[in-house]
């Protein structure tokens, strides 16, 4: 099949699906091509080494890469935002279109739905059907992170996602929650496939721990709580820095913090601001350096703020964290924490409420080491059940065939 995927992001940015989907297609013996960005998240400024030009165009792992100009953004304003993923929107909807070249069948990353609406667009004027993969519900995420407090703008948006879902040829999601919350749109069960996210399992493994990158951070001896991944709204992470207030008195934790984002150096300052030495911040880091870090950790944490439309997806880290064998603990409830409970990987608390984070931090501490591998070999178990990339992608092989009317062989 001629597969084209549409994605705002795209390697190397650390959003890894598209990517990783793209690259396996490839090996399958797809003909795929790629429309997505100069890249330029998690910061909202374009890479060293690529400019925003009118298009570009990359062969890698045997894929086309198409990248388009957008307005780099990814901070709080609403109005940058905005432009944000419109101009990627119109750019697929005017470049993508003329460059993309044939197709049997698009795919589209969700986030927002005005990608879906270039999709579709696109899609029309190709006479290919198209497969939106929704991994937030949107505008309701945007409203739960504060992006979107216009009961006007949030109808308006539910009324062109609700016009795009009967539109699609098929829709995929990533946790039962949002399986639930389609289906009580109207939205066919027989339309919508759960796949959810998965890790790249050739680089997510357990590794064993570096003495001289534990060394480099002032990290030996020390019972790890490893946060990794997108510092934003959506993360609360404030959270985390009360826990760690609590927890002065256990002076072997250590809460390390990877990662980059809107809120990364708002908390670093808090750190400072507050003397708190138990907490470590080490910027984004390449996925292939990723297991060496996971491998310090104690406990693995995920953490999101309380809003129910939270609730309804599972960040990408928890199965990365699985992967790696690390202790899972997640500040947040359903599926995120149906996930690590009903896998054994690790412990569920609320979000939002520190003293539940500490509380559960030192249940963690107080276990012997044997008790926290127990939970890690749980979620590795699990994560080579369920989360493993070839599986899932043969999944969207023949949703991609059945959409385009074609037979696998």
């Amino acid at each position: 099949m001629k597969i084209l995927l549409l994605s705002q992001w795209y390697h190397p940015e650390p959003i890894a699906r598209p990517h990783l989907l793209a690259e396996a297609l490839a090996e399958r013996g797809h003909q795929v091509t790629v429309v997505t960005a100069f890249p330029n998240y998690p910061h909202g400024r374009t890479y060293p080494g690529y400019r925003q030009r009118l298009w570009d165009v990359e062969h890698a792992s045997g894929t086309r890469v198409i990248r388009l100009p957008t307005y780099p953004d990814h901070s709080r304003s609403r109005v940058r935002r905005t432009l944000n993923y419109a101009s990627f929107a119109a750019s697929t909807a005017l470049l993508g279109t003329a460059l993309s070249g044939p197709a049997d069948v698009a795919w589209v990353h969700n986030p927002p739905p005005s990608h879906a609406l270039a999709a579709s667009w696109l899609a029309a004027l190709r006479r290919i059907p198209w497969v939106y993969e929704v991994q937030d519900l949107w505008p309701e995420t945007a409203a739960a992170s504060g992006m979107l407090d216009s009961r006007l703008v949030f109808a308006g948006i539910d009324r062109v996602n609700r016009a795009l879902f009967r539109r699609a040829a098929a829709i995929t999601v990533i946790s039962p929650g949002l399986e639930r919350a389609l289906s009580r749109r109207g939205v066919s069960t027989d339309k919508v496939h759960l796949i959810p996210n998965w890790a790249d399992d050739r680089i997510y493994r357990p590794v064993e721990p570096d003495p001289q990158l534990a060394a480099e951070h002032g990290l030996s001896g020390r019972f790890v709580v490893l946060f990794a991944g997108n510092m934003g709204p959506a993360q609360a992470l404030s959270s985390v820095l009360d826990a760690a207030d609590r927890l002065r008195d256990l002076t072997d934790v250590r809460f390390v913090m990877v990662g980059d984002g809107n809120d990364a150096l708002r908390l670093r300052r808090e750190a400072e601001a507050r003397a708190l030495s138990n907490v470590v911040f080490i910027g984004q880091q390449p996925h292939e350096r990723m297991p060496h870090f996971f491998a310090l950790a104690d406990v693995a944490l995920s953490h999101l703020r309380r809003d129910p439309r939270f609730e309804i997806t599972i960040p990408s880290k928890i199965p990365a964290y699985m992967a790696a064998a690390r202790p899972v603990l997640v500040a947040a409830g359903g599926d995120p924490a149906d996930l690590v409970r009903n896998s054994g990987a690790g412990l569920a608390c609320e979000p939002e409420d520190p003293a539940a984070l500490a509380d559960a931090v030192r249940r963690l501490h107080g276990m012997t080491p044997e008790a926290r591998r127990a939970m890690g070999e749980a979620g590795r178990l699990y994560f080579l059940r369920w989360f493993t990339r070839e599986p899932l992608v043969r999944r969207y092989e023949e949703i991609f065939a059945r959409a385009a009317g074609e037979a696998l062989s």
